[in-house]
């Protein structure tokens, strides 16, 4: 635990050394952060940004979950959804510096001293007029929907829609992957492009407790496709062959106010402060990225396919009392190929779950099938009162969020759903976030194969968190 405060304080005690050395710089902290600027005219300038998002959880674990092989019917406990630092440089008028380094999803099942990581390392170069810009690195400009890249800091809800992130730590980083992207704002008209290498499927890694990542199951061989399991006929997953480039775009409108493009990052609510309307729409795709074994044992190579189109809307009402009205509905078409299904938990409550239960297709803890070949829509809502409703306290912002997707496995409809409330203390630098959600269970028919929703079954888990950041 010593290593990874002193790794948390670093970058703290480098601005710190930089602030109080630099007696020519000007620095000062605003709406925007701690800043440290390199020119008399504030065009040049350091950075630098951290955050915590600490959960208090009760959940009802899914049928059968165990902990290291403790039968666990509830779980109470504390964790790390987030911590993150960033540090952002205009180094010239035309080159921009983008770094972000942090842990995800630390509870008390993760293996212990979790190691700070890099999210993301980018350079860019602004070309013409913020009209194009190239850059390259580790990043996250990604493409399907608006919230296939979120903004940790400015999330709606409690957790950002991970329905949108449907390679997260299969393929990618968390969302980031290593290459080049474009990007530009042409009038109303902002887009973006990028073409990068995705990690191996062989290195994925499932840490308990963490995101939860499904085993792969029995992938077909190309050299002995009959040593598979029978389970794995016409049902794919990704290849583990070397896997080629992958490219994503997403382009929206924006009819009022412009959003900042600086970073990849976009947010889930201005708490009042601007007027956006955007549609949007993106894709990705990914050549071979699948493969999949038919019943007369041939391996099929398959593209990763994803289409979304969306619309953001987040408005204040009145200006002066900065009370908002923020909604956001997507709908998503994922193609990975015949009846895929990857199932997920957000920082996991158990890691493992009875050989014999209903429980045993969705996983442990609380985990859902959550991405998949098929629809998607996806949507959240909120109110945020007026900024003054509890005076020096600050105010108040429920909220809603809903996934509904026919997944081809699935013969019964996906919904999950989040019914909470926002107490906004200082804007998104001290917030406390009140959260319900509910997640079905499904059961695997051992006779045909075929997944349906266990009625009466569903489980549901209570969030408290708190996010803190500068």
């Amino acid at each position: 635990m010593q290593k990874v405060i002193s790794k948390l304080a670093l970058p703290v005690f480098v601005v710190g050394c930089i602030t109080a050395q630099a007696q020519s710089l000007s620095t000062r902290y605003n709406k925007d952060g701690l800043k440290i600027y390199l020119s008399e005219d504030s065009t040049r300038y350091i950075k630098a940004t951290g955050l915590a998002q600490i959960w208090l959880r009760y959940n009802t674990n899914n049928p059968g979950s165990t902990v290291f092989g403790t039968p666990q019917a509830n779980t109470l406990d504390v964790g790390l959804r987030r911590v993150r630092y960033q540090t952002l440089a205009q180094v010239t008028k035309n080159i921009f510096f983008y770094t972000q380094f942090g842990v995800n999803s630390v509870n008390s099942i993760s293996a212990r001293k979790s190691q700070l990581f890099f999210h993301d390392v980018t350079g860019e170069y602004n070309v013409y007029k913020n009209h194009f810009v190239v850059g390259a690195g580790l990043s996250g400009w990604n493409g399907t929907a608006r919230f296939s890249s979120s903004s940790v800091g400015s999330i709606l809800g409690m957790d950002l829609p991970v329905v949108e992130e449907t390679t997260n730590d299969v393929t990618d980083q968390f969302v980031r992957k290593m290459g080049v992207f474009v990007k530009g704002k042409l009038g109303g008209f902002d887009y973006r492009l990028s073409a990068s290498n995705p990690y191996p499927v062989q290195t994925t890694t499932t840490i308990p407790g963490g995101a939860a990542v499904a085993p792969l199951p029995a992938i077909p061989s190309a050299t002995d496709p009959a040593s598979t399991q029978e389970s794995a006929y016409n049902a794919a997953y990704f290849s583990t062959k070397a896997p080629g480039l992958n490219y994503q775009g997403y382009f929206m409108w924006q009819f009022l106010e412009k959003e900042s493009n600086q970073t990849p990052y976009m947010n889930g609510s201005y708490l009042g402060k601007k007027r956006v309307f955007n549609i949007g729409a993106g894709f990705q795709y990914q050549q071979n990225a699948m493969w999949y074994r038919t019943t007369a044992n041939d391996t099929i190579s398959k593209p990763l396919q994803q289409f979304g189109v969306d619309l953001f809307y987040d408005c204040y009402i009145n200006k002066d009392k900065q009370n908002a009205v923020t909604a956001y509905v997507a709908y998503l078409k994922y193609d990975f190929g015949p009846n895929y299904i990857r199932t997920a938990g957000a920082m996991n409550t158990a890691n493992g779950v009875g050989a014999s239960n209903i429980g045993k297709f969705n996983g442990p803890g609380n985990s859902v099938p959550l991405i998949g070949t098929g629809n998607v829509v996806y949507a959240q809502a909120a109110y945020l009162c007026r900024k003054d409703l509890l005076k020096s306290h600050g105010t108040l912002q429920p909220y809603a969020s809903a996934i509904y997707a026919n997944y081809d496995r699935l013969k019964d409809p996906l919904f999950v759903y989040d019914l909470g409330i926002n107490w906004i203390i200082a804007g998104q630098n001290s917030k406390i976030s009140l959260d319900y959600q509910n997640r079905p269970i499904y059961k695997q028919d051992d006779a045909t194969g075929d997944v349906n929703a266990v009625k009466n079954a569903r489980r549901g888990q209570i969030v408290l968190q708190y996010q803190v950041a500068f």
